[in-house]
């Protein structure tokens, strides 16, 4: 493959103009030569915005992958959409990196991935919180097992009041539900990474609609519409993995909480422990003392400059087209996505008929 990729971008809306396209314009091997939305006004701007020169514009998909030479296709469309035009795109020949979550249903995202394995093709998924400076640091230390044996872990993904009142978030049709599959899969993907246990064993959750019906809420983005509030606002997910170790999910769009933040974790192991809740802090025991420490991801060092800094979605565009034009294997393997739309959809299960899930 040349050091060019021709990148497509189907899906122009908010997640594509607020990380995948302002990433792929940095990365110097990228030309974005087609662009594909149902609003077609939205792909105009886009083409625009970040096209090559003679960039293209698409209302459908499937002419796009008809007539244009892209080697790779960004999905950034609502989560319904995403294993028909991933499985399309593969088929056609196409490397892809699909946004998050994998897809709708589990059922879906085996399909992606099958359609990967059969065509020799790439595909990734866009969890973009593993390449930010604490994770990857925090990655290292625990494969180097400064942690141990890590047996416990939280994925934490709350909001006290942010409620998405755009786009499709509020359409359970449309997305598969709401801050579980929209944030919690962030935090949940991020935990299952760095612990490096893809194994469940069961899966126990429950689902609230507590204050989604509320009019004139308060909410970070404006009162949302109770009419169209059709997803949970708060989802909460206890996890067996198949080795002992367990996993607390916390996912919320609208929940009386202070302690509040995203695509966070907590680890628990036998040499230590780490979490997010004030800057990347481990904590241990060494001489028979206690210890913690913060880690400093400061740049600087010097006076009137603080560095300059990669943030997670230019390095995990960076990283992708790498994995494309090196033929390595991305970093967000589709294998390890198919298993957090999986524990996602037990969850919702389990919080529908009462039961625990339990694989295999």
């Amino acid at each position: 493959m040349s050091k060019t990729l021709k990148v497509a971008i189907i899906g122009c809306g908010g997640i594509a103009n607020g990380k995948h396209l302002p990433s792929l314009a940095q990365q110097p091997e990228v030309q974005m030569i087609a662009f594909c939305d149902i609003i077609e006004e939205r792909a105009v701007k886009a083409a625009a915005e970040y096209g090559a020169e003679g960039a293209k514009v698409y209302t459908d998909f499937r002419k796009l992958l008809a007539e244009s030479d892209v080697d790779v296709v960004h999905v950034c469309t609502p989560n319904d959409s995403h294993a028909e035009i991933t499985v399309a795109s593969l088929e056609s020949g196409r490397h892809v990196m699909c946004e998050k979550p994998m897809a709708k249903t589990a059922a879906q995202a085996r399909q992606m991935l099958d359609a990967a394995k059969r065509t020799g093709k790439k595909l990734s998924i866009a969890y973009q919180n593993r390449f930010r400076d604490d994770s990857m640091y925090l990655k290292q230390l625990c494969e180097d097992g400064e942690l141990g044996d890590i047996y416990f872990g939280k994925a934490i993904a709350l909001r006290r009041r942010a409620v998405p009142t755009w786009g499709v978030f509020l359409d359970e049709e449309k997305q598969g539900g709401g801050p579980l599959i929209d944030i919690g899969t962030h935090a949940l993907d991020l935990t299952l990474w760095l612990m490096d246990n893809y194994e469940p064993k069961s899966v126990t959750g429950s689902v609230f609609h507590k204050l989604g019906s509320r009019a004139n809420a308060a909410n970070a983005f404006g009162p949302w519409d109770p009419e169209q509030f059709k997803v949970e606002d708060s989802a909460f997910g206890f996890i067996t993995m198949k080795n002992g170790a367990t996993i607390a999910l916390e996912a919320s769009w609208a929940l009386n909480v202070l302690d509040f933040g995203e695509a966070r974790t907590l680890l628990c192991g036998t040499e230590g422990g780490a979490d997010m809740n004030d800057g990347l802090r481990l904590n241990g025991e060494r001489l028979s003392r206690l210890y913690e420490t913060k880690v400093d991801f400061g740049a600087g060092g010097v006076a009137f400059y603080d560095g300059k800094q990669e943030t997670d979605a230019v390095r995990e565009a960076r990283y992708w087209v790498q994995a494309v034009l090196e033929d390595k294997e991305p970093l967000v393997k589709p294998e390890q996505a198919l298993v957090v739309t999986e524990i996602l959809e037990a969850i919702y299960e389990s919080a529908r008929t009462g039961k625990t899930v339990y694989f295999d």
